[in-house]
């Protein structure tokens, strides 16, 4: 009886879906293109991209390094192929502590109310009076520069506008028939929030996912071009800008190879969620 009570199925983007739309199906192919080069970065035949060698400095493009060398004879093409690893890993793991963080306090507040939902939106709004680049500049000071503090940092700030997006949708849903025949029968909160609330609101929580992840990659990568990001040697593109400042006059190619990388991936993942909200959206949605 209590299947009957639930929502329909969601229906799910398909590559078929997206290819309606040229501007999704280039997202989606920028995003795809991008975790396929980083995945197969160790099997592809590039250069050690730590490996310093002052001999080969400041190159130009040619036949053994296709984008040239960085000031220290390090390849550009490697450090820039291995630094999609290191961009994509931290904003993936960001994201998942992002929307965990936000949906356990947008769930409790939204459902429950009362005093619980006074409180912890207090919490987001204190978060929320601060700007976000500042208040992550100086949560990653605090804590030191590294990879994992900044993932700290930029999780620390984006969860909050997200918990208060999240607490909205569960305030919508909580009050739909389906849920309030569910609680009727004696269905535990528990079970309403995961398969009756959490499937109605997941529509619009992998848009907001999806989109976030461009903000989080221009995050991390600003974090580590005020240095407080990645540290030498590791390959990662806001780090890589940092490192060409000095040469962007003798060497542009340098400061432009990450800064184009950086533009395309969070365009991809723009126009991914853009597609993915029209798709889900049955007012916009075509068959």
């Amino acid at each position: 009886m209590e299947g009957t009570l639930q929502r329909p199925l969601l229906r799910l983007p398909t590559l078929r879906g997206l290819r309606r739309d040229p501007g999704s199906f280039l997202g989606f192919a920028i995003v795809a293109g991008v975790i396929l080069v980083a995945a197969l970065a160790p099997l592809l035949p590039l250069h050690d991209p730590t490996e310093l060698n002052l001999q080969n400095r400041l190159l130009s493009p040619s036949t053994e390094f296709p984008l040239g060398t960085d000031h220290l004879g390090r390849d550009e093409l490697s450090r820039l192929v291995f630094g999609a690893r290191t961009t994509l890993l931290m904003s993936s793991a960001s994201l998942a502590i992002i929307m965990t963080l936000a949906s356990v306090v947008g769930a409790l507040s939204g459902y429950y109310g009362g005093w619980l939902d006074t409180g912890l939106m207090m919490v987001v709004d204190l978060l929320l009076s601060f700007p976000s680049l500042i208040l992550g500049v100086a949560v990653a000071g605090i804590l030191g520069p590294s990879l994992i503090n900044v993932m700290i940092a930029v999780s620390v700030v984006w969860w909050a506008s997200h918990a208060r997006v999240i607490r909205g949708m569960v305030l919508s849903a909580r009050h739909r028939e389906y849920v309030v025949a569910a609680r009727a029968i004696g269905s535990s909160d528990g079970r309403i929030m995961v398969n009756h609330i959490a499937r109605n609101i997941m529509g619009p929580f992998v848009v907001l996912a999806t989109l976030d992840m461009g903000w989080i990659i221009l995050g991390i990568a600003g974090l580590s071009f005020l240095g407080l990001g990645a540290q030498p040697p590791t390959p990662e593109w806001g780090a890589m800008l940092n490192d060409s400042r000095s040469y962007m006059q003798t060497t542009p190619a340098l400061l432009l190879a990450p800064g184009v990388a950086i533009f395309l991936l969070v365009l991809g993942f723009n126009l991914l969620g853009d597609g993915i909200r029209d798709m889900l959206d049955p007012t916009t949605y075509r068959n």
